[in-house]
């Protein structure tokens, strides 16, 4: 857990260009911090869906995430329908996963609780 609280009290940092994205032993070393996250699309990407009682409660986590990854200049694609989200992180500026991609998923796991 104290991996997951460190990866949720860091902070994204601009990052531009392919020496930024991880590699496949740096993306499986980052995984099992995040909890239920999964990688799609050949590993450029990382998602999870977030279930909810109803839609108040799932724009209310929308919300909040806005607002983190607006704070953090990282932002997700977001599916929201009436009882869950599907977040997905990208870093498109390096082709695929950066370390940035793990703290927003950190601090997502953190909002949801």
């Amino acid at each position: 857990m104290s991996d997951l609280i460190a990866l949720a009290d860091a902070h994204c940092i601009p990052r531009r260009g392919t020496e930024h994205k991880l590699n496949e032993a740096r993306v499986r070393e980052l995984l099992p911090q995040i909890p239920g996250w999964e990688l799609a699309e050949d590993g450029h990407a990382l998602v999870k869906t977030f279930k909810f009682k109803d839609y108040y409660r799932t724009m209310g986590f929308v919300n909040a995430l806005a607002f983190i990854a607006n704070a953090e200049d990282h932002h997700p694609d977001l599916g929201v329908h009436y009882d869950r989200c599907v977040v997905r992180f990208s870093t498109h500026d390096v082709g695929g996963l950066s370390e940035n991609d793990f703290i927003l998923a950190a601090k997502t796991e953190r909002l949801a609780g």
